[in-house]
């Protein structure tokens, strides 16, 4: 019986004890929430672009025409979110072409966040990778981004500026330029709509 005696207060300061620390870790989860900082501008911009991952199907526009494109061929493009979230691939082909690096071009973009910026590196069919910072719309549906640099060859141009405009969840444009040798722009506008 004295033994029992004894025990009870000890039992009694443990559960009091597991209490305090109970709530002492729901107030820091609730902290935790209060003072998680805001999304910045780049954040918010990723977060929408990766809403884009799927396949798309749509059509391009190029100005000035361009004798060697077929724009009456639909194009595919498939976005997928990868790294842990980390990163966001965009790869172009023309529906229907078999992935034959030697024949067909696929190129492929990545996105990603860089020290507060959201990047992204083009690798083109030219030989060469620009990068490319973003800045975003007021509205948040246009993700533009501005060419910052180029590793590679120049020879046969490099692409230059990119614009990504959300529509709804599914439909969105997407417009590049590319700089052709001499320093002439030329314009892609693709309007795609989600096929998965």
């Amino acid at each position: 019986m004295k033994s029992l005696r004894f025990m009870l207060p000890v039992v009694l300061m443990s559960l009091t004890t597991v209490a305090f620390a109970q709530s002492d870790a729901q107030k820091s989860d609730a902290q935790k929430s209060v003072n998680k900082p805001a999304q910045s501008d780049a954040e918010k911009s990723f977060t929408q672009l990766k809403t884009l991952a799927g396949t798309w199907q749509g059509r391009f526009a190029v100005d000035p025409p361009q004798a060697d494109m077929d724009t009456s061929k639909p194009t595919q493009i498939t976005m997928r979110v990868t790294s842990r979230g980390n990163a966001l691939v965009h790869e172009m082909a023309e529906v229907g072409t078999q992935d034959d690096p030697t024949r067909h071009d696929h190129p492929v973009t990545m996105f990603y966040l860089d020290e507060g910026r959201l990047l992204l590196t083009h690798y083109c069919d030219a030989g060469n990778r620009p990068r490319m910072a973003a800045r975003t719309s007021p509205d948040g549906k246009t993700v533009e981004f501005d060419f910052l640099d180029v590793a590679g060859s120049l020879q046969y141009g490099h692409m230059q500026h990119a614009v990504f405009t959300v529509i709804d969840a599914d439909h969105h444009t997407e417009d590049w330029t590319y700089m052709m040798p001499g320093d002439k722009p030329m314009h892609a506008h693709i309007d795609l709509k989600r096929a998965q």
